[in-house]
């Protein structure tokens, strides 16, 4: 395209004179003028109906008073022959996994749950069944426009002038900008995708074939695509290995009266469609639908699809959240108090089989997932949340509620997790509760580069920093 077709936009480039990119330079202009309509002094937020965080929000202001981004959702540009696309912040995954789809192409990594957005998934940090190849969804962006919060859109990426906001974005939950515009790398997809489910009696042996099957990406001669692990009990543990597929003798369907994770303790093998199989866990939020009776088969018959989805358990549980009907109900029946433990935590593999073991014998939650992750480049250094790129870690992911005992700390487990993954020198995401003291907290998130960041780019403190949205909005 030549220079007389395209038109003036951001931080001094040219884009397409196409009518998706006139709407999303008139949707930034709008989003400026919002933002310069907000009162000096007082601090920015996002005016969110949902969110996949896990810990007491601290919003700015009232409701309604802050920035309204919902049109940068969709895509923008594909481009099918060098395999990227451009797409809107607020995009779900679940909308931009089905405009990709009809082209053959996908992210390189899709988190597990439809409602999580892509410029979510890249400043709070993502993973999922690919990341042993692909790493998190931040390292396969090209480059991204960011509203600092100076209020200036500015575009970030490894070798531009903002290459510091690139490297430091990920892992900054909104306290540095927000992404609304992302061009990220692509991958082909083959039409069916097929899973071996091997079962364990030792998390130990899992954890060594785990590691073999990631650096070779073979098992008994065949290709492996996708890695993830489920465990039940010590004695009970499944490592499940998908590969891409052109061909299925049949096709299984978890979407309304089957139960994925289920399946795993019964099938050796299964074959899924390739967006059954990105969206495998979020039918049944992985297990936690049981909490809301929605294994139950006359209440699957009656939800139906459309509302067996993460979304409505997410809503169901703010709800409760709110208003605390339950626990008032469970308080009068006598029944003691529940701690929410929602966390996912990273740990080298070295280590993963001494956290598993105390971890099951201190946090009585199962099942519990477990996800390898290794750095995709090992040049590069994502500076809030480093990992060693020579080791492969191990996500282990944990959500439920467990009783608490007479006298015990409220949030007795979780701080349990947060020192016992520290002490293993692993990392925990930060979407939950977070207990770390200011000192430990920058010490883990690097903070001098964070608060150079937070000069440059938000020099009137106009975004809540990492630590206040983190630790103290509890």
């Amino acid at each position: 395209m030549a220079l007389a077709d395209q038109q003036p936009l951001l931080d001094g480039r040219a884009v397409p004179a196409t009518a998706g990119w006139d709407r999303y330079v008139r949707r930034v202009e709008v989003l400026k003028e919002q933002y310069r309509a907000i009162p000096p002094g007082r601090p920015v937020r996002l005016a969110k109906k949902t969110s996949n965080l896990f810990r007491s929000r601290n919003p700015a202001g009232p409701a309604g008073a802050g920035l309204d981004v919902g049109a940068f959702d969709g895509v923008l540009d594909v481009n099918v022959e060098n395999r990227w696309a451009d797409v809107g912040g607020m995009t779900t995954y679940e909308h931009l996994v089905d405009a990709l789809l009809p082209f053959g192409l996908v992210p390189l990594v899709v988190p597990e749950l439809k409602t999580i957005t892509l410029g979510g998934a890249v400043t709070g940090l993502g993973i999922e069944s690919s990341s042993f190849r692909n790493g998190m969804p931040h390292e396969s962006v090209i480059e991204m426009d960011i509203l600092t919060g100076s209020g200036e859109v500015l575009t970030a990426s490894r070798e531009g002038p903002h290459r510091d906001l690139f490297f430091g974005f990920p892992n900054s939950y909104g306290s540095l900008g927000y992404a609304l515009r992302l061009r990220i790398e692509l991958e082909e997809v083959h039409p069916y995708v097929h899973l071996r489910h091997l079962r364990f009696t030792r998390t130990s042996d899992l954890l060594a074939t785990m590691a073999e099957v990631c650096e070779s990406r073979r098992h008994e001669g065949e290709r492996v695509d996708f890695v993830d692990g489920t465990v039940f009990s010590c004695e009970e543990c499944y490592l499940t290995l998908g590969g891409w597929s052109d061909s299925a003798p049949r096709t299984s369907d978890y979407t309304h009266q089957d139960i994925y994770y289920r399946s795993i303790q019964s099938r050796r093998e299964d074959w899924l469609t390739v967006r059954d199989y990105l969206w495998r866990w979020d039918t049944d939020w992985f297990w936690c639908s049981r909490a809301f009776y929605a294994q139950n088969q006359l209440v699957r018959r009656l939800a139906g699809p459309r509302f067996l989805r993460s979304d409505t358990y997410w809503k169901i549980m703010a709800f409760e959240e709110r208003h605390r009907w339950k626990a008032r109900i469970d308080a009068r029946r006598g029944l003691p108090p529940r701690e929410n433990v929602i966390q996912d935590v990273e740990l080298p593999l070295a280590r993963v089989e001494e956290f598993l073991d105390s971890f099951q014998r201190e946090v009585p939650i199962s099942p519990f997932w477990l996800c390898p992750l290794r750095q995709r480049s090992p040049e590069e250094t994502w500076e809030l949340y480093r990992l060693d790129p020579e080791q492969l870690y191990v996500n282990v992911g944990f959500w439920a509620s467990v009783p608490l005992e007479a006298g015990m700390d409220p949030a007795h487990h979780n701080r349990w997790v947060e020192q016992e993954v520290d002490r293993l020198g692993g990392r925990k995401s930060l979407y939950s509760t977070v207990f770390y003291d200011r000192d430990r907290f920058w010490e883990l998130y690097n903070g001098p580069f964070y608060r150079s960041l937070k000069s440059r780019y938000d020099p009137a403190g106009r975004l809540h920093d990492l630590y206040a949205k983190c630790v103290g909005a509890r």
